[in-house]
């Protein structure tokens, strides 16, 4: 039984997960980020002081065993002028779960019982903290939304990022993420905003040593689209040599699009300032594998990788390893 961790957040991580679900023989631990602070989810951290339940309920619900049926019920949105309006009925689920749990974990850990999830999915903290990134002109931006989306035409770009924590000198890893690394056999990082859903990850301290101190292969996934005041302008090396300098240590293995979508939907793209990432395989690996395939999945208007197509080529990444 092979052990698997995915170490990211958002919708790149969800479809990773869908991924990995119909994999046999493996087991699935899932560490996500905790520094989302936008619509429903930022609501409930804003006004009940929870940690951010959105990113999480994304990934149980990729592991659930009913996954189509459980999201049509746990992402419908309430309508209307109350407090209700906006919430997720997921969002809520487990933020009451949690409550009355005790503590978030139990939370967690209980609706993915529900749920009849295939794996576990871990916090990579529960302290409450403030993502902050530094750009290039010495100013700063506080949270996830304001980095998540940028304000005007243009911005400079993001040079550092760090958490900054609510209620303690210091963020702490979630201790069974240390465990759930130290002894996985292959370590998937990506796909996802690369400054607000996977960097956040590396910034718990605790996180990069368990990953240096793992004999696990690190497997990173490269977005296919670059994000405006995110990875303006990146390639595939950028997102490598970036990727790297968080974790402190070479990435073993690369997985990247090869396929490029149709000129209409990137001309769609183009206005929100997203470039395709194009597979640039000439570049020197210095012994990191990178491997190419047609990752994309090609119905709709949407530009996002295809759990079918990353099914096949992890499964392929995990016989051979």
């Amino acid at each position: 039984m092979k052990k698997i961790v995915t170490i990211g957040g958002g919708t790149g991580q969800f479809n990773l997960l869908c991924a990995l679900r119909d994999i046999k023989g493996i087991e699935i631990s899932a560490v996500v980020s905790m520094v989302d602070s936008g619509g429903s989810t930022g609501r409930l951290r804003d006004e009940l002081g929870v940690l951010p339940p959105g990113d999480i309920l994304k990934c149980i619900l990729a592991l659930s065993a009913d996954r189509d049926s459980a999201r049509k019920i746990l992402q419908k949105r309430f309508n209307g002028n109350g407090r209700l309006s906006g919430h997720s009925v997921g969002n809520l689920l487990l933020t009451i779960l949690s409550q009355y749990a005790g503590d978030f974990p139990d939370g967690v850990k209980a609706l993915g019982e529900v749920l009849d999830i295939k794996g576990k999915v871990f916090p990579v903290t529960i302290d409450k903290a403030t993502l902050v990134a530094e750009l290039t002109d010495g100013s700063f931006l506080y949270g996830e939304t304001a980095i998540d989306i940028p304000r005007g035409d243009q911005r400079e770009k993001i040079k550092n990022a760090f958490l900054v924590p609510h209620h303690s000198d210091q963020v702490k890893v979630y201790p069974p993420v240390v465990d759930a690394i130290k002894n996985a056999d292959l370590v998937i990082i990506g796909p996802g905003d690369l400054f607000t859903s996977t960097i956040p990850n590396f910034l718990v301290p605790g996180v990069k040593e368990a990953l240096n101190d793992s004999l696990a292969e690190i497997l990173f996934v490269v977005n296919v689209m670059t994000k405006f005041g995110e990875t303006d302008n990146y390639g595939v090396k950028d997102f490598v040599e970036k990727i790297e300098e968080f974790i402190g240590k070479q990435v073993d293995k690369i997985l990247v699009n090869s396929q490029k979508p149709k000129n209409e939907i990137l001309e769609k793209y183009e206005k929100q300032k997203a470039k395709f990432i194009e597979a640039d395989l000439s570049d020197e690996w210095s012994g990191r594998k990178i491997i190419a395939k047609d990752l994309i999945d090609l119905g709709g208007d949407i530009i996002r990788h295809s759990p079918d197509k990353l099914k096949e080529v992890i499964e392929e990444i995990i016989k051979n390893y």
